[in-house]
């Protein structure tokens, strides 16, 4: 892979899934995670899919809290190896790492106070408020029955409980924190807000496409 241009891989880290693309260029890899795959064996896979693309730079998103522009805990729905590992060596380029979350939320922000809610393996949740990005944590607090907010608003919850239940815990919770935290509207993005259907107003969907377009926004705000 040559450096060159400026172009910038944006890897966006799921529990079922990692997805690349680059900046200038169409189309996007997908390739399989799960709970075993581990930080080295992500960087390999993505190096080999994206074999002959250039770039100059990577912004990672990242399934969980990240300080510094590094992991602070292994993930809960992935394999072991993230916290501490190189991924600037490992990549050979200069590296970004963020909460996929607060990725999304970068790219989809428009104006105003912005919440953020990626229903996906679990959830993922952040703020965007007047142009300044808030990573937060918000999925393993206690909602209700001893379960949290993610054992809701995740994959779990909608695979136990059903779409419609799901739906109806979604748009609870999602007003809840909307009152809460004073946002002016929630986008909801993550690979099950598409199950959603409709929305109400002062909502609206997110995307991947979204997720890759904060990826690259994150460099420029240096």
């Amino acid at each position: 892979m040559s450096a060159a241009n400026g172009a910038i891989l944006v890897v966006d880290v799921g529990g079922s899934h990692v997805k690349a693309a680059l900046s200038g260029r169409q189309g996007r890899v997908k390739l399989p995670s799960g709970p075993r795959l581990t930080a080295a064996e992500m960087v390999r896979g993505v190096r080999r899919a994206t074999g002959d693309w250039g770039y100059a730079r990577v912004t990672i998103g990242y399934p969980g809290p990240v300080a510094g522009g590094r992991p602070l805990h292994e993930p809960a729905n992935l394999g072991r190896g993230w916290v501490g590992f190189d991924f600037r060596a490992a990549f050979a380029r200069p590296v970004k790492v963020i909460n996929d979350a607060a990725m999304q939320a970068l790219g989809s922000y428009k104006t105003g106070r912005m919440l953020f809610l990626g229903l996906g393996t679990g959830l993922g949740t952040a703020m965007v408020v007047d142009g300044i990005l808030e990573p937060m944590e918000l999925s393993h607090l206690p909602y209700k029955k001893g379960r949290t907010y993610e054992d809701y608003l995740g994959r779990r919850g909608l695979d136990r409980r059903g779409k419609k239940k799901w739906r109806r815990s979604v748009f609870e919770v999602a007003a809840r924190l909307k009152a809460a935290l004073e946002a002016d509207e929630v986008v909801l993005g993550g690979g099950n807000a598409k199950k959603l259907g409709g929305l109400p107003t002062g909502y609206r969907l997110g995307g991947n496409e979204l997720a890759f377009r904060g990826g690259v926004l994150l460099w420029e705000r240096d």
